[in-house]
């Protein structure tokens, strides 16, 4: 198996069946490789830049006698001949001689290395349009679409026929595609790694599929290698739902919901036993997971949207649908027997750009029939996965259960459609959308400022991964106090005023981020074995890092809403996907902090996007 805390490269070894229709795999070796060497590698920033950008970004966050502490710590580690040009010499050495010098440090110290829960914590959850179906036979019959439309986008992955996909005229890198598939994090009792079972002849050839709590390895490909038509995997689906009636009393993948430190011991408890040991090795190499839900308790459908996308990201409790979930699996694709569906994934190996891409291929591939003949060959009995529970696994699931519905009660979810206006008329405006509704997200709730990030892409880089974008600058402060101002009257011309402090905020947000080249600094000094530097142990660096505020634009071509939990307990996360004529919103809290509210922060939003509205097109 191969371990992903390393560079994730080009010539990674995938999945491949031998259908006459996929070409050979030299061939696809030399395509990745083609693309690989397209896509620019990531460069180190200069370092001055980035601490002129760094101070810069605390200004709206210090009064100005910290922030003249701070300027002197940051100005001595910036000198000629300091640590931080020893530092980033040693960083731009790195950056010659690897594939990317930052991508496997991030998603080690991000992800790796992060001891929370994955439920709620890291997983992002996307909820997509509600089908047209309200019983099992429904859920039954597009699942099988679903896991057709999944194979047919891997075997445009293994075969090298994915397009290439660009931004600005510029090719983005593709890696992550590939270890989508077959892939699964590991616990473990420090950090965690991820491991892609992928093989380029022999690889994994099933998908873990669980009902009522029960686990089934679904072979999903014919034995010439063809994938299974879907009235075939209809078949075998009411094979599993024939096996399955009953819950069963003990959610395993509950287990994977755990503080990974708990989750990683018992872990190792679990697979002393050679049957839970095959069984949770066939979990973690499968193609993904299919999770086919129980029905809910019905609901307003004011409340309808967050309590979906509630149950994509926990299951709603020990009590409902978490028993049906393994949180370490990369891709976990739910179906609710209401129509209800989506996605939750892991986010070490994943990123949001590529699982649109994937959901627009499956999306795409549900509406074309099915002109699939299915091969009279009579298939193998879906094959029920056990578990041997022991005292000392019994008591870790009893712990397990009481710790996710904390956590699950704990958690405030609001998701709602802005219905007056999307990202069209931005546009018009001559703005960018996503920067526009980070202004709004900004006025809605912050109105004093404090740290807040969106998350920007850096496909446009080999083996690129994410950065922050820093959302609270000094135009943007400057925008918001005006904006609130009273005293300042729109009618005695301060209108066009308030504009130009508007376009100045978005502009202020197209920036480069230095949040990972901060972080690479801080780790090569590690690296070396050296102290800390005294930049990173400043206060103010441990607030200009504590998000209080997590958004994330998920552009997608549906009307799908992502939702994930805040980063820190007095936080919020806002997640938005902009479409022509609305925008959809989630909005997640913690009740544990009095000072948040997912409810509040939306009408405020709402009222927020109404109030910039105004502001460019007046009503009498």
């Amino acid at each position: 198996s191969n371990c992903l805390c390393a560079h994730t490269r080009s010539n990674t070894a995938v999945h491949t069946k031998h259908c006459t229709r996929f070409l050979t795999l030299s061939v696809q070796a030399a395509l990745r490789q083609a693309h690989s060497s397209s896509v620019r590698p990531q460069p180190v920033p200069p370092l001055l830049q980035t601490l002129q950008r760094y101070l810069t970004a605390l200004e709206p966050l210090l009064p100005p006698e910290e922030l003249e502490h701070t300027r002197g710590i940051v100005q001595k580690f910036g000198c000629p001949g300091g640590l931080g040009e020893n530092l980033q010499r040693e960083l731009i050495k790195r950056a010659e001689h690897s594939h990317n010098w930052i991508s496997d440090w991030w998603v080690q110290w991000a992800y790796l290395e992060c001891r929370q829960p994955l439920a709620v914590h890291s997983n992002p959850a996307i909820s997509l349009p509600k089908r047209d179906f309200t019983d099992w036979r429904g859920q039954l019959v597009f699942a099988s679409k679903l896991i057709a439309g999944l194979l047919d986008f891997k075997a445009q992955v293994d075969s090298g026929r994915l397009g290439v996909e660009y931004m600005r005229g510029q090719p983005l890198c593709m890696e992550l595609f590939p270890q989508l598939f077959s892939s699964c994090r590991i616990p473990g009792p420090k950090h965690d790694h991820v491991i892609h079972y992928g093989r380029p002849r022999r690889g994994p050839a099933h998908i873990t599929v669980v009902r009522n709590y029960q686990f089934f390895q679904l072979d999903v490909y014919n034995s010439d290698g063809t994938p299974l038509t879907e009235s075939q995997i209809h078949a075998q689906l009411l094979r599993i739902r024939s096996q399955s009636w009953k819950t069963d009393k003990q959610p395993m993948g509950i287990l994977t919901s755990e503080h990974r430190h708990t989750w990683g011991q018992a872990y190792t408890r679990l697979l002393r036993d050679k049957i839970n040991k095959e069984s949770v090795r066939l979990i973690e190499k499968s193609i993904f997971t299919l999770c086919l839900d129980s029905p809910v308790m019905r609901i307003s459908d004011e409340k309808y949207s967050s309590r979906m996308a509630a149950q994509i990201l926990h299951g709603g409790g020990t009590f409902s649908n978490s028993g049906n979930r393994w949180f370490d699996k990369t891709l976990q694709f739910v179906v609710g027997e209401d129509g209800s569906w989506g996605l939750l994934y892991e986010h070490a190996t994943a990123e949001g750009p590529p699982i649109a891409t994937l959901l627009d291929h499956v999306l795409d591939y549900c509406k074309k029939p099915d002109r699939m003949r299915a091969p009279l060959i009579p298939l193998p009995m879906p094959k029920k996965l056990y578990f041997y529970i022991n005292s000392e696994i019994k008591w870790d699931l009893e712990m397990a259960k009481q710790n996710l519905d904390i956590l699950i009660n704990d958690l405030d979810i609001k998701c709602f459609n802005f219905q007056r206006f999307g990202k069209d008329l931005v546009k018009q405006l001559k703005l960018s959308p996503n920067s526009f509704i980070q202004v709004a997200i900004q006025l809605a709730y912050y109105r004093e400022v404090c740290a807040a990030c969106d998350i920007a892409s850096l496909r446009m880089f080999r083996g690129g991964r994410t950065d922050y974008i820093r959302s609270p600058t000094n135009q943007m402060l400057s925008f918001i106090r005006a904006f609130d101002d009273d005293a300042v009257s729109v009618s005695n011309g301060s209108r066009e005023a308030k504009v130009q402090l508007l376009r100045e905020a978005v502009d202020s947000l197209m920036g480069q981020g230095i949040d990972r080249h901060l972080l690479g600094l801080k780790l090569q000094a590690i690296e070396e074995g050296l102290s800390v530097p005294r930049i990173f142990m400043d206060t103010a660096y441990g607030l200009a890092t504590h998000w209080k505020l997590r958004t994330g634009q998920v552009p997608a071509n549906t009307d799908s809403v992502m939702c994930f939990g805040p980063l820190v307990p007095d936080g919020y996360a806002v997640c938005y996907n902009p479409q022509q004529d609305h925008v959809h919103f989630s909005i997640t809290a913690f009740n544990c902090c009095e000072e948040t509210n997912a409810e509040k922060l939306a009408l405020t939003l709402e009222r927020s996007l109404h109030d910039l509205q105004e502001l460019f097109q007046p009503t009498v």
